[in-house]
């Protein structure tokens, strides 16, 4: 039974299909945790709406590579495909259970946006929201650009593999790259890490990196709900 002195919070990665301004989900991912990166549950889903019924949508999406990797695993039992209809019970059920409210993703906006589009998109708007009325959305992106990306040491790791890029409109500013992807290989100095671009895989790295955010004790001054613009609070001057 849940622990009524935890906070627990959800934390999901979504792979879609379609262009990105329409996305539509064909893999969602998450686990439940609290702020010392603890895992209490899990769960990996393929979307059999899209997935299957979206042949053609799905050839086109960004990841098609992989398509034979999720066939793979869902024959042997490592990946479990359902309706979309029945993953958000499972989830919205998994969220009662841990009394859960708080939803945190590593780009948020791109996230909730998804879901709320493929589930307008199968009931034909219908019904308009993936996430219960009330839920309050965590970005850890944000969170991250706040904390971990100011370090001296973090920017310093970045200029050493490479990982910033000229900033627009801005001829003495370069942007520090702040993905998920970077801040990962930056907690792990590891240079040559790259992500499964997988739900579940790529909820392990943020929840690393959502823990991580918390035992840095430093202040958010911009909170730590979605913020489009976070990665322009790390830049250099050259």
């Amino acid at each position: 039974m849940p622990d009524k002195r935890i906070h627990y919070y959800l934390v999901v990665d979504v792979e879609t299909a379609n262009s990105l301004d329409d996305p539509l989900v064909y893999d969602i991912g998450g686990v439940v945790t609290d702020k010392q990166g603890r895992i209490y549950e899990r769960f990996s889903f393929v979307v059999r709406d899209i997935f299957v019924y979206e042949r053609d949508m799905m050839q086109t999406a960004y990841y098609a590579a992989k398509i034979p990797e999720y066939i793979e695993e869902i024959h042997n039992n490592n990946r479990v495909m359902l309706d979309f209809y029945n993953i958000r019970r499972y989830i919205i059920g998994m969220m009662k259970k841990y009394n859960i409210t708080d939803v945190a993703a590593y780009n948020a906006h791109f996230d909730r946006n998804a879901l709320n589009i493929t589930q307008r998109w199968l009931t034909k708007s219908k019904y308009r929201y993936f996430f219960p009325y009330g839920t309050n959305f965590i970005c850890i992106w944000n969170m991250a650009c706040q904390t971990l990306c100011q370090r001296k040491t973090y920017k310093e790791f970045c200029e050493n593999n490479n990982l910033t890029s000229n900033r627009k409109g801005e001829p003495t500013a370069k942007n520090y790259s702040t993905s998920a992807e970077t801040v990962y290989k930056y907690l792990t100095l590891n240079a040559t890490y790259e992500e499964e671009h997988k739900g579940l895989e790529d909820v392990y790295i943020e929840t690393t990196i959502f823990k991580r955010c918390f035992s840095a004790k430093k202040k958010m001054p911009h909170g730590k709900g979605i913020r489009r613009n976070c990665w322009m609070d790390v830049k250099r001057v050259v």
